[in-house]
């Protein structure tokens, strides 16, 4: 039986508190041990998220899930430290995010409402074409979040917005590319929004 229905397998909660209490051992413990462990546990969440190839998603879970990782403040830990993270267990952070962010009750999308509430998240996510090994995963979850109006006109009215400028002119090509598509999502995606942006930002912008 799936291990997403056994007894014995960990819950939401207990996945949570084992990646919060993994990621300090990162600086100041067994970084491989701790690594092993934030690892282990993040394909466990995305058992539960995507569901395990036999067994559907289970709504529960999923719930429980989001909802500790929202309590315990672990998604900033999570982009914070997605650079000292195995390579595998880096695009986790990215499906685990990304699928969170779709996730939708009624007209709601309860992490994107989170996320307005910690900036921080979209300008490390931003600050994340700064470093070729994270660059592409940051990407992926940064266009995710820019789907939603709220967490593009965040971004958009960020001073780091005037970075784009820059990493679209990087001389590593992946990373240019990325961050152009990410770019190119902030200014078309919301058109009223853009359009007042723009408008507001004309001079800065004919002058780059």
């Amino acid at each position: 039986m799936s291990f997403l229905f056994s007894k014995k397998s960990k819950q939401p909660i207990d996945l949570v508190k084992a990646v919060a209490e993994a990621i300090p051992k990162l600086e100041s413990g067994d970084r491989k041990k701790a690594n092993d462990e934030i690892s282990k546990n993040f394909v466990l969440m995305k058992g539960i998220l995507y569901g395990d190839g036999e067994n559907d998603p289970s709504p529960e879970l999923v719930a429980q899930l989001s909802q500790e990782l929202y309590n315990s403040d672990v998604l900033p830990l999570m982009i914070q430290n997605i650079g000292k993270f195995e390579f595998e267990a880096k695009k986790d952070v990215s499906q685990i995010f990304n699928n969170l962010l779709r996730r939708q009750i009624g007209t709601r999308f309860p992490t994107a409402e989170y996320i307005a509430t910690r900036q921080e998240i979209l300008i490390t996510l931003a600050n994340g074409y700064d470093n070729q090994d994270i660059a592409l995963n940051c990407g992926m979850v940064l266009r995710e979040c820019i789907r939603h109006e709220a967490l593009a006109k965040m971004m958009l009215e960020s001073p780091h917005f005037w970075n784009f400028f820059v990493y679209v002119d990087l001389s590593t090509f992946d990373v240019a590319s990325d961050a152009f598509a990410t770019f190119k999502d902030l200014l078309t995606r919301h058109k009223p929004l853009v359009s007042e942006f723009l408008e507001k930002n004309y001079d800065l912008v004919i002058h780059l």
